[in-house]
């Protein structure tokens, strides 16, 4: 079976009344992505990869430039961010904290996700697409998560075990919640992980919320020395731990100490960004 282009899968998004009047392809220099068009802004995506950092000895140091990337290990996956098509590389556009309406919340959440899925499978990237999901979205939609962005994805010919949709820690916090939505998203077919917003919250990780991944703020952890406790709990779970927001070298060095595997953060955005162009 052929993969599908981005331009196929615009052509099937012309399909869903919503996603068919705000999802196009770009003109001139952006002929090549998809764009979403909300309150006059053009939007498009970008992706944060994820390393696995435990496939190569990451000994030598990042300074001998961006071809050192290739030293960072091989991609788990990549985190989608929403931004403007005229805004630098990687600075988030977050329209949500002004949007009161919660059916208008809904919807760009579903168009931003579909934008992301089009621009990361059309392109044929591999490994793993994590999608963030609103705190208030969880609210606002009552029951049946993941039921509607399954429906689309298989759609658009799209396989849902590929996508991980990202909790916020405020989900994680609440053990009945977290383990309702967990179970929902897997049922459609997604993989689910919850952020941690300190090395306490792992605790409400159980059998019952079997998570597929947890994320851990990077300097949080190191600056709290819980970067050792947190790595061998989630062994015991035999959940993957990605430490996030990795900012810089002494930063990874220092997770690197305490058999982190997985990493993410603006210090490899850089070295990435700088190869992919």
């Amino acid at each position: 079976m052929i993969p599908p282009t981005i331009p196929n899968l615009i052509e099937r998004a012309a399909h869903h009344p919503f996603l068919g009047e705000h999802l196009a392809m770009g003109t001139g220099a952006h002929h090549d992505i998809a764009l979403a068009r909300f309150d006059g802004q053009e939007l498009t995506s970008a992706y944060e990869p994820i390393f696995d950092i435990s496939v190569h000895a990451l000994a030598q140091s990042l300074s001998s430039g961006p071809e050192g990337v290739d030293r960072f290990g091989d991609e788990l996956g990549f985190q989608a961010v929403t931004q403007r098509l005229d805004g630098p590389p990687f600075e988030v556009f977050d329209p949500f904290d002004r949007i009161v309406d919660d059916q208008e919340l809904v919807a760009l959440d579903r168009m931003s996700r579909a934008l992301h899925a089009i621009n990361f499978f059309g392109t044929q990237r591999h490994g793993l697409l994590f999608l963030r999901v609103h705190e208030r979205l969880l609210k606002s939609v009552k029951y049946d998560h993941g039921l509607h962005f399954s429906t689309v994805l298989v759609s658009f010919g799209l396989n849902p075990s590929r996508v991980v949709i990202e909790l916020p820690a405020a989900a994680v916090a609440h053990k009945t919640f977290l383990g309702y939505l967990t179970q929902s998203y897997q049922r459609y077919g997604f993989k689910v992980a919850g952020n941690l917003s300190n090395a306490g919250q792992i605790l409400s990780v159980s059998e019952t919320a079997r998570l597929d991944f947890l994320k851990m703020d990077a300097a949080t952890a190191l600056r709290d020395a819980t970067v050792k406790p947190l790595v061998g709990y989630a062994n015991r779970l035999r959940i993957p731990l990605i430490f996030n927001r990795v900012m810089d070298e002494p930063q990874f060095v220092a997770l690197q100490q305490y058999d982190v595997r997985f990493v993410q953060g603006p210090l490899f955005n850089a070295h990435y960004h700088d190869r992919a162009v």
